[in-house]
């Protein structure tokens, strides 16, 4: 086979692969996936048939079957809807913000971190920043709402140290967006770290080696080979991000938000919570949340093409 194709090669010809022969898998590895994958298929694909309802005027007592069927009603409602466009931009600007922040933030850090050369004292720094990530928003949430109370922790330290009036961090809009954001960036800015650090391991200590020789030190070394190095896994990381683009992370604001700051703080997933469960208004919830889901959908199969074409990654 190999012979066939590089005489293909010589020829000029482009090689011919049957690619059909890379997805044959011994049948061992079918029946470990089974499992995970009838699972999947109950608990999210059957459920799937709810989607109807974003057609329906849905009723409990009448179910999915005699609900009355009104087409796009829900989905012209939608866009008709000055809110709906407010909580899509304000889903945009926390997702997007989370995104280059969790982005940029831990790819210095892991550079940063890198440099330090007592073992001890750099496991210890990485355990201490990837802690938060294991505390649920639940707990985290209780946390900061007593420390960024207007009597809390930080109003105290600042209005003792500062004469700083105490600010209402989880009251006011503004300060909310920017509460949300800089939390998130801290509960999961360890975690991302490690995936740039394995980045950084796998680096080929020659080049450093034959740098080192040539005279360059070690901002050099950093600017010429270390940052080079980290762009394809960077590239990566941001494309797959963009899948999540509309998922602001329903938890953390559900935790965090008042019916003060909906204007600025209020997102997708909690609007269909609230328009869903506690108004009642299945359908129009359910046309919101498919809107979302296929939005999402288009943007993973995009930056799944994207990490493909420009760092060579594929998961299928």
């Amino acid at each position: 086979m190999e012979a066939k194709l590089a005489q293909q090669v010589k020829q000029g010809k482009t090689p011919r692969i049957n690619r059909k022969k890379g997805y044959k898998q011994p049948w061992m590895l079918h029946f470990m996936v089974l499992p995970a994958a009838i699972l999947v298929f109950i608990f999210s694909y059957i459920p799937m048939s709810g989607v109807i309802m974003a057609f329906q005027d849905y009723k409990p007592a009448l179910g999915i079957a005699n609900s009355p069927w009104v087409g796009l009603k829900h989905f012209q409602y939608m866009w008709e809807n000055d809110y709906f466009i407010q909580i899509t931009l304000n889903t945009l600007f926390f997702a997007c913000s989370k995104m280059v922040m969790n982005l940029i933030i831990p790819f210095f850090f892991a550079l940063l971190l890198n440099e330090v050369r007592k073992m001890a004292l750099k496991r210890t720094i990485q355990t201490l920043v990837y802690l938060p990530h294991f505390l649920s928003w639940v707990t985290l949430s209780g946390i900061l709402i007593d420390i960024l109370a207007q009597t809390g922790l930080i109003n105290q330290f600042l209005s003792s140290t500062f004469g700083i009036k105490p600010i209402f961090f989880l009251g006011d809009g503004n300060w909310f967006r920017f509460t949300v954001i800089f939390s998130d960036v801290w509960k999961e800015f360890g975690f991302n770290t490690i995936i740039f650090l394995a980045a950084l391991s796998g680096i080929n200590p020659s080049l450093y080696e034959a740098a080192e020789v040539d005279g360059a030190g070690r901002w050099k070394q950093t600017m010429y080979i270390t940052i080079p190095s980290l762009i394809p896994i960077a590239i990566v990381v941001a494309t797959l991000a963009l899948g999540n683009v509309l998922n602001a992370n329903f938890d953390q604001v559900f935790n965090l938000y008042s019916p003060l700051i909906y204007q600025q703080g209020d997102i997708i997933d909690t609007f269909v919570y609230r328009e869903g469960l506690l108004s009642g208004q299945f359908s129009f919830a359910t046309a919101v949340n498919l809107f979302k889901s296929v939005i999402s959908l288009v943007l993973i199969v995009i930056s799944y093409r994207l990490a493909y074409r420009f760092a060579g990654y594929r998961i299928f």
